[in-house]
């Protein structure tokens, strides 16, 4: 099974580890995934700029419907990082398209993971993969034009999300307000916090 090993962002280290991310050598790993950061300026992008895949069918492939992809092996067990955050797991990383048929075919095609389902939420669309512990939202919005995808942000989850919103403050997060999913809550950190990519914590899914 293909899954995500890393993810490659352009951002300052400084304000991912205020907000409680242990951060060493500019990589932070949270599961099994490990976010590997670039400072800024050293590329011409910022956020959310690629993705390490293992096991995937074809190891050659360099872009999945114009995402950035490299490939590389699944981490060694480990125990899990101490972040003051408190990251129970991750729940989804966001991609946007100007068409989920396109995209979500290109990333069936170079994964393997089927596309689940679509759902249909007014002037949007969302088609969902799953590629090991993290699920691929792919977004289509009619304010996205460009003809490939992009990445966009993503989601963790938290045990005690109140209790997050309230220690970070409404300055650095807003109140936690009920998710899309049933019984669950979300709370976005705000732009201005300055981690240069959009980036949710909701309560876990109860199994």
């Amino acid at each position: 099974m293909t899954t995500v090993v890393e993810l490659h962002v352009v951002s300052a280290v400084e304000p991912w580890e205020r907000l409680g991310l242990t951060v060493h050598d500019r990589a932070a790993r949270v599961g099994g995934i490990t976010l590997r950061f670039t400072a800024p300026g050293d590329v011409p992008t910022a956020g959310v700029v690629g993705w390490t895949l293992a096991d995937a069918p074809d190891p050659g492939v360099t872009q999945i419907d114009g995402l950035p992809t490299t490939h590389g092996d699944a981490p060694a067990d480990a125990p899990p990082a101490a972040h003051a955050l408190g990251i129970h797991s991750w729940d989804h990383l966001v991609v946007m398209t100007s068409s989920i048929e396109r995209t979500c075919g290109a990333i069936e095609a170079a994964t393997g993971a089927p596309l689940k389902r679509i759902r249909e939420a007014g002037p949007i669309r969302q088609g969902f993969h799953r590629l090991g512990e993290l699920i691929i939202e792919v977004v289509e919005s009619a304010q996205v034009t460009a003809p490939q995808a992009s990445f966009w942000g993503f989601v963790w989850n938290v045990p005690d999300l109140h209790e997050v919103c309230d220690r970070l403050g409404p300055e650095v997060i807003s109140l936690p307000k009920p998710a899309v999913q049933p019984g669950r809550f979300i709370a976005t950190v705000r732009p201005s916090f300055g981690l240069g990519v959009p980036l949710a914590l909701m309560t876990p899914a109860s199994h």
